[in-house]
């Protein structure tokens, strides 16, 4: 396999590089993709992705064979060596005309698509947990409230990786603005870096849900904290692990978002502790009580905050646990 060039698993016999027009994927979004770091011929949190395999050709009712296709992914992996795989399944065509199909108890069948991408993954330090896995820990960094909106879906679409992600291309169409504007004026007070490395972002319901292309953990100040319905836990600054130490909270995936892979990984990670994620909305009353906030995906692993600026033009710094 060429590197960044896409092939297609299936159905063909993984010589197309042709997509057709009349794809679903390309003409209605019908489909879903995941994004796997490789390291040393592994696929990191395979487990984790089969799963998204397996939930969303149920939600999307795609007939996917996902023991196969793991074999397969494991092959192109062990070629790769180092770098990302990114996997798309689409609905394959039907005689229908227009946005519908044709119902099968077993699901429709499925276009498949692999793309190689050969890339160092590094990290300046990571977290290890008790499985042996690490996490990556990325150096801290600056973040800022958006004013652009993701869609509110009905089940079974919210939380999916789906193709229609429109909503985060335009919030990270404004973030990269920000990002230039702030560098080409250098306005920045000096306890904010020009290297803004995420933006927070709000559903239609007003609800702060996730970064542009990461999901979202934060800690509150113990007043804030007493305020929530959920019951508070003690602190735990025993440990050294940048991850136990305090009460983390994490925003539904219910209504909106995408459910990533590490966020799951971090609530498994955390299920037995002292403290295990919360999950609890994000109100605009609450960010100013906001005493940590990271961000993170299955690549990056967690990307710690050092300041998020506000709508207001206010900005919250948070210490170095």
């Amino acid at each position: 396999m060429s590197p960044n060039s896409w092939i297609c698993l299936h159905p063909s016999n993984a010589t197309q590089t042709t997509l057709s027009l009349d794809n679903r994927g390309l003409a209605y979004g019908d489909g879903f993709f995941t994004t796997m770091g490789v390291i040393d011929g592994q696929i990191l949190w395979l487990d984790y992705h089969q799963q998204r395999l397996v939930s969303h050709a149920t939600a999307l009712q795609l007939q996917l064979d996902s023991q196969l296709l793991l074999a397969m992914l494991k092959t192109h992996a062990k070629q790769l060596q180092q770098g990302v795989l990114k996997l798309i399944v689409m609905r394959a065509e039907q005689e229908v005309r227009g946005y519908g199909y044709t119902p099968n108890i077993g699901g429709s069948a499925c276009e498949i698509w692999l793309k190689s991408s050969p890339m160092a993954i590094t990290t300046a330090q990571s977290l290890p947990l008790a499985n042996n896995q690490i996490i990556p820990l990325q150096p801290a960094a600056s973040a800022i409230c958006l004013s652009s909106q993701i869609a509110c879906l009905p089940p079974p679409l919210a939380g999916l990786k789906s193709l229609n992600r429109l909503d985060n291309v335009l919030a990270s169409g404004e973030l990269n603005a920000i990002k230039a504007q702030a560098i080409e004026a250098n306005t920045w007070q000096d306890n904010i870096k020009p290297s803004i490395a995420e933006g927070l972002l709000r559903d239609m319901s007003g609800q702060w849900v996730e970064g542009t292309m990461s999901n979202v953990f934060y800690q509150l100040v113990e007043a804030s904290v007493a305020k929530s319905s959920n019951r508070p836990h003690s602190l735990n600054n025993s440990s050294s692990n940048y991850l136990t130490q305090g009460q983390w909270y994490t925003p539904s995936m219910a209504q909106s978002g995408v459910a990533g892979v590490m966020r799951q990984v971090i609530i498994d990670t955390l299920s037995t502790s002292e403290n295990p994620v919360i999950i609890r909305s994000l109100q605009d009353e609450d960010l100013p009580h906001l005493s940590q906030l990271f961000f993170c995906n299955a690549l990056r692993g967690i990307m710690p905050m050092s300041s998020l600026r506000l709508l207001s033009g206010e900005v919250m710094g948070f210490e170095a646990s």
